[in-house]
């Protein structure tokens, strides 16, 4: 049986590798936020945690985060547009955040299972998620249109925090499966649940820190501080950075500059390769900044001073990228030419698959509920049919 986080590690509480991976961070007086990449595109060390990328070629990886991040937010653009195009409902904007969720996203292996939000959508696009998918979702034609054990990519959740139950659930039910702590790099599994500093309030995720820190669980906690919950600031929702609250729980917290796709992907590896081990929960605050509104219904302009917005520009996380492949001779012309046509290619593809979407049938609500119908919901099925049924011939 997996031990308790009081139960392993040398006197810490947090496992073996606290005071080496997370403790610079928090504990030694070492500097709060992990950065390893300057907004000017300048590399930096930090004395916890380091980029690392294992089998393939650093410069390499580094090219495919600024792709990444590209067709990510190209297709957050398309989706506003079109949504301001009366072809979507409503979007969920991610702009400025595309670091956070592609350094997470792309520091997961095969095997790790992800819970997001309702605007993960640069999480998705690392999965493997079709665009289009997302797009079904938000247009209301389906409830999600792709299998989330197929991506180990689950549902969008709009009810707020809600998936950090779900997440440290699955989690528990990993270390009853036996995948965890086996040592096996191809079995070893840990799952990470995406939240809002906004959703920080919620009584479910202090639900799911209690349970995550009592079981063990292997679950990264990945929090977008994004500075506003709808209108409400950062400085209302908390006295004291988001990351220290985990501390409270028994557990361990680090702060990453979230505009910084490099220190992302390193943190967030570490922290899911720390619940692999067996040693438990980890709390990642990703420090960003929402350039765009909380959704398309939302007007920031009203609420926040534009100064502000201005200052966080000069963080861009894709500019940054950009910077540092140029300065050191890693990309040219070429290279960003190239993306940029991919992404022009993609947005003509969203475009126009979007309104190709077909209308679902009104009683395939009905297919989505249980995996066999009850008998309650076959009357309410015949019902609906016979209902929709008094209208045909009818002007």
């Amino acid at each position: 049986m997996t031990q308790r986080s009081s139960e392993v590690g040398a006197g810490d509480g947090f496992g073996p590798d606290l005071a080496e991976v997370f403790g610079p961070s928090q504990q030694d007086g070492g500097p709060e936020l992990v950065q390893l990449l300057t907004p000017e595109g300048e590399r930096v060390d930090h004395p916890g945690f380091r980029f690392d990328t294992e089998e393939r070629a650093e410069d390499e990886v580094i090219r495919g985060f600024y792709r990444d991040m590209v067709l990510t937010r190209r297709i957050d653009v398309e989706a506003t547009a079109l949504q301001r195009h009366g072809e979507l409902g409503i979007w969920a904007q991610l702009l400025g955040q595309e670091a956070a969720q592609v350094g997470a996203g792309r520091a997961l292996r095969p095997q790790d299972f992800v819970f997001p939000t309702y605007r993960e959508h640069g999480v998705a696009w690392c999965r493997g998620v079709d665009p289009l998918d997302l797009l079904g979702l938000f247009r209301g034609v389906d409830q999600g249109g792709w299998d989330p054990d197929d991506k180990n990519f689950g549902l969008y959740t709009i009810v707020i925090g809600a998936q950090t139950l779900h997440a440290t659930g699955y989690a528990m039910g990993m270390q009853r499966d036996g995948v965890v702590g086996t040592g096996d790099p191809d079995r070893d599994a840990a799952v990470i649940a995406h939240f809002g500093d906004g959703a920080s309030s919620q009584g479910d995720v202090n639900e799911a820190f209690v349970f995550a820190a009592s079981y063990n669980a292997p679950v990264v906690f990945f929090c977008q501080n994004n500075q506003w919950a709808i209108s409400e600031p950062f400085e209302r929702q908390s006295r004291i950075p988001l990351y220290q609250r985990a501390l409270g729980f028994g557990f361990p917290g680090v702060r990453v500059d979230g505009n910084d796709v490099l220190a992302t992907y390193a943190v967030t590896q570490a922290a899911l390769q720390r619940a692999r081990e067996g040693q438990g929960p980890t709390f990642v605050e990703a420090y960003t900044y929402r350039m765009g509104a909380h959704t398309t219904t939302d007007d920031p302009t009203r609420y926040r001073l534009s100064d502000d917005l201005e200052r966080w520009k000069l963080k861009d996380p894709i500019a940054r990228v950009e910077a540092y492949l140029r300065r050191n001779g890693l990309a040219d012309d070429d290279f960003f030419g190239a993306v940029q046509a991919e992404a022009d290619d993609l947005g003509v593809r969203l475009r126009e698959g979007c309104r190709a979407l077909p209308d679902p049938s009104p009683l395939s609500i009905f297919d989505h509920v249980y995996a066999e119908l009850t008998e309650e919901l076959e009357v309410q099925r015949d019902g609906f049919a016979a209902y929709l049924e008094s209208f045909e011939g009818v002007r």
